[in-house]
């Protein structure tokens, strides 16, 4: 298939009896004109040989740092900037918390922390395993760094339970890699403009005015764009976070007028602009150059003047080849505030969550949308972890049409 043909695949197999359905995944991808490079976990040579598994891939095997007879090394880093797409399949609950938490002591997990491809991992353990706290967790916080899972099935397991946690068919994960190498090109020759993140409002040099934004969502957004072949101008205000992908221009500010200026140096030469920014409504009018001493002053009376607003400059100057992108977190009458917000400002679109909604807003990993456009369409979503509301959002994008 020409979706994956040419396309740099590591596989890692990792110890459990579901790995010897990766020799068919081999043969698949080899077929398709992918080339393979598998990487396996000392316990993964137990269920499946290195011997079988080269042969499939026409390339030797790799699983230790070093080959033991030539002192030849395997660089992880290289094998990490090699891959389109990192793969492991099966994931056992030993490997799944280890790319979880960091601990890096075989090969296989040294590259997945190197690599800044697209990871997919396909778990495969007994039902309880796959029910456990633990595993749960370590799966979730997987989705968070921005790895996909793909599900496990139900059917009889290894210990003759009946339950989830059998690793998906080779055929399906060949499916789903396709998929992705097809999405990925779909935003080729785009350029995006996105903002992320809080913007701050000085008070005085230790003090400001902001709010609950991590930058999350926006990021999360400029990956996925990134992977789908955009190339991605991230305005993004101060936050703990930043994106992993390198294919990503960063632009930091700090205030909305701030803001403001980048993105009106960009916006111009955008295709697609995404306001997902929460930008201060208000700064100070009159900031103090030195830090407000609470011993030697009275309690000081702040004047609040109204920030620039960024999604409606843009809306006023929005060219009819540009598509401009708004957002609405709202408490109330969530609906119509998005509607009137999305007419005023001049967007395509605009895509709205509520804090009423349980994990949905500032500081969670997911988000509850809903995406309404101008044709008065209002398409809503379940609670996601963000990198896939991210890919929703993008495919709602996909689906303008200008006139």
């Amino acid at each position: 298939m020409d979706c994956i043909r040419g396309k740099h695949i590591v596989l890692g197999i990792t110890g459990g009896i579901a790995a010897y359905k990766t020799a068919t995944l081999v043969r698949l991808l080899v077929k398709a004109g992918a080339e393979v490079q598998v990487i396996m976990t000392p316990n993964a040579k137990e269920f499946i040989t290195p011997v079988t598994l080269s042969t499939l891939s026409g390339k030797p095997v790799i699983s230790e740092f070093f080959t033991a007879n030539t002192g030849q090394w395997h660089s992880h880093v290289d094998l990490g900037l090699w891959a389109d797409a990192f793969v492991v399949a099966p994931a056992t609950a030993s490997t799944l918390a280890k790319m979880a938490n960091g601990v890096a002591d075989n090969m296989l997990v040294t590259s997945y922390l190197s690599t800044r491809a697209t990871v997919f991992a396909a778990p495969a353990m007994d039902f309880d395993m796959m029910q456990h706290p633990s595993t749960l967790r370590n799966i979730e916080q997987l989705k968070s760094y921005g790895v996909n899972i793909i599900e496990p099935a139900e059917g009889e397991l290894a210990s003759h339970l009946v339950g989830k946690g059998r690793m998906e068919e080779p055929e399906k994960i060949f499916d789903t890699l396709c998929d992705f190498f097809s999405r990925s090109q779909t935003m080729k020759g785009k350029t995006m403009l996105i903002t992320a993140g809080p913007t701050r409002e000085k008070i005085d040099p230790v003090r400001y005015i902001s709010n609950y934004s991590t930058g999350k969502m926006g990021i999360a957004i400029a990956e996925e764009a990134a992977k789908r072949g955009a190339e991605v101008t991230l305005v993004l205000g101060p936050v703990d976070r930043r994106p992993s992908h390198a294919g990503i221009t960063i632009i930091d500010v700090e205030s909305a007028n701030e803001m403001l200026a980048a993105c009106e140096s960009i916006f111009d030469h955008a295709d697609i602009a995404v306001m997902c920014a929460a930008v201060a409504d208000y700064s100070v009018a009159n900031r103090e150059d030195r830090k407000i001493k609470r011993e030697k002053s009275a309690i000081p009376n702040l004047e609040l003047v109204k920030n620039p607003d960024i999604a409606a400059t843009l809306g006023r100057a929005k060219q009819p080849n540009q598509i401009l992108v708004g957002f609405a977190l709202e408490t109330d009458n969530e609906a119509s505030n998005a509607a009137d917000k999305m007419e005023r400002k001049n967007l395509d679109m605009i895509v709205m969550n509520s804090l009423r909604d349980k994990g949905a807003g500032f500081g969670t990993d997911t988000n509850k949308i809903t995406i309404f456009t101008k044709e008065g369409d209002a398409i809503r979503y379940p609670l996601k972890s963000k990198n896939e509301v991210a890919a929703d959002i993008l495919d709602a994008i996909s689906n303008i049409k200008h006139e």
